[in-house]
């Protein structure tokens, strides 16, 4: 991949009079009749999503009622299309979905991973507490793909191999959401083993602005995607969790935004309709990060600029969240102040 051609400057760190370093990205913003409003280096550039396709591989438990079947909360559905930080709530609702449907955390093959929420992670440490697959920050979505195998009373033991029927109705689903065709999908392995999907950013952004605005869809799924999108929206906790940028960005904007973060610097957001003026659609923006942001500081940046240039956040709500940017300061390690980083980009 030519990062020339794909990926344009983003956002710039400055120290001392001059810009020392620059993330390169892409993104795509798209409203859901299909409209391409803007876009930042190639909005054809194809990558995977990783963990902004969760509320995707959720949808099929939605549009065939097993939530219904299996009583399931909307603190439950929401921690289905979550990256969450292992803490105790975010296990225990994972646990109770886990009850209802007869499995447990041995059905699960994501794996294992210390807590992403600092003070459970350390916890556990105190206590001399191994973390167990519950506190995978991918077993929301995991469980969910267990009760949708149930309900259709299909084997647990091979959930994730891509010809399982629940693996291919994801598939499908997310096909028909991003308005692309499984052959042009590109598979791989995500880093808790489910298949992910390789697709344009303008597609998965079409997805995001579906998810918000699923006016052109069939009543099932724009049901589902209204109770998906309700359900992030009313328990944005369960999505990421404490202090953590996808949870803080639904908290501080009210219901008006769906956030979803994926690993090697991917983002989407959904932002629903009427949130920019009376009669706006509902539009989707989908970005990536060249370099996959290891410090996370990039994504938030640009995503808060994008949405600060559609006037789609305010500047009392940005206010709460000037710790992700638009910019923001740095410091060295004696929290001397060194420098700054600030967008480049101008989509206006």
């Amino acid at each position: 991949m030519e990062v020339s051609q794909n990926y344009q400057p983003l956002l710039e760190l400055i120290r001392g009079p001059i810009a020392e370093s620059f993330h390169f990205g892409a993104f795509a913003v798209v409203d859901s009749h299909g409209n391409l409003l803007a876009a930042q280096g190639d909005p054809n550039t194809t990558t995977f999503l990783r963990s902004s396709a969760k509320p995707f591989q959720a949808l099929p438990l939605i549009e065939n009622q097993a939530h219904i079947h299996w009583k399931l909360t909307e603190q439950e559905i929401a921690i289905t299309c979550a990256s969450h930080a292992g803490t105790d709530a975010h296990a225990a609702t994972v646990q109770g979905i886990q009850a209802k449907i007869s499995a447990s955390e041995a059905n699960l093959l994501c794996g294992t991973h210390p807590p992403m929420d600092g003070e459970t992670r350390r916890t556990l440490i105190r206590k001399n507490e191994t973390p167990t697959s519950n506190r995978h920050n991918c077993s929301g979505k995991h469980t969910g793909m267990l009760a949708q195998a149930r309900f259709w009373d299909l084997p647990l033991d091979d959930y994730l191999n891509r010809d399982h029927p629940i693996q291919k109705r994801i598939l499908q689903t997310f096909c028909e959401m991003c308005d692309v065709t499984p052959s042009q999908v590109i598979l791989g392995t995500d880093g808790c083993s489910a298949p992910n999907f390789a697709i344009p950013l303008k597609n998965a952004a079409l997805g995001f602005a579906r998810l918000c605005d699923p006016h052109d869809l069939p009543p099932a799924r724009a049901r589902a995607c209204q109770i998906i999108t309700q359900a992030m929206t009313h328990y944005p906790e369960m999505i990421s969790g404490p202090g953590r940028f996808d949870t803080r960005l639904m908290e501080v904007t009210g219901g008006k935004l769906i956030v979803k973060g994926g690993a090697e610097g991917y983002q989407c957001i959904g932002i629903l309709p009427g949130a920019i003026q009376p009669g706006s659609p509902g539009i989707g923006i989908a970005l990536k990060i060249s370099d996959g942001d290891l410090k996370g500081r990039a994504r938030p940046a640009v995503s808060l600029e994008i949405l600060r240039q559609l006037g789609a956040i305010s500047a009392d709500e940005l206010a709460p969240l000037a710790e992700f940017g638009p910019s923001f300061d740095l410091y060295n390690w004696r929290k001397i102040h060194v420098g700054s980083a600030r967008p480049v980009f101008s989509i206006l």
